[in-house]
C-alpha cells in the first residue's frame, strides 16, 4: 500500500467517524454542555426576562433588535463571544481561564451560535 492510499484510507475513516451516530451524540453533548455552561455562569445576568440586569443593558441598548436576551440572538460570532467574556464590556466583568476554561468557552461559543432551530434554555 502507498503512502497516499494509507493517508486517503485514513481520511476515509475519519470522514465515516464524523458521520457515525457516536459522532452526533457527541455533537449533542457539547450543545448540552454549552447551555449547562450558559446556565451556569451567563443567565444570571444574560437569561431572558426580567430581573437580568445584562439582558436589560442590551434591551435599552438595541431596543429589541436584535434580541436583548443572548440564547435568542442569531448576529453572534464565536470570536465575539470570546472575547467579551474574556474581556467583559461596561460593568460586565471578564471570566479568567480559572473560572471558564478556554474549551469550555468554545464550548459556549459554539452553542451561542448554533442554528436557532435548536433547543432553548432551560435552568
Amino acid at each position: 500500500m502507498t503512502r497516499a492510499h494509507g493517508l486517503g484510507l485514513a481520511l476515509a475513516a475519519c470522514a465515516a467517524l464524523a458521520t457515525a451516530p457516536g459522532a452526533r451524540a457527541a455533537e449533542e453533548g457539547r450543545s448540552a454542555d454549552g447551555q449547562q455552561i450558559f446556565v451556569r455562569w451567563c443567565v444570571p445576568c444574560h437569561g431572558a426576562g426580567p430581573g437580568h440586569p445584562g439582558t436589560q443593558a442590551l434591551a435599552v441598548k438595541y431596543h429589541g433588535i436584535p434580541p436583548a436576551a443572548l440564547e435568542e440572538r442569531s448576529d453572534l460570532t464565536a470570536e465575539v463571544v470570546k472575547y467579551y467574556v474574556r474581556h467583559g464590556i461596561s460593568v460586565m466583568a471578564p471570566f479568567r481561564k480559572t473560572e471558564i476554561s478556554d474549551e469550555e468557552l468554545d464550548t459556549l461559543a459554539n452553542w451561542l451560535t448554533r442554528p436557532r432551530a435548536a433547543a432553548q434554555v432551560t435552568p
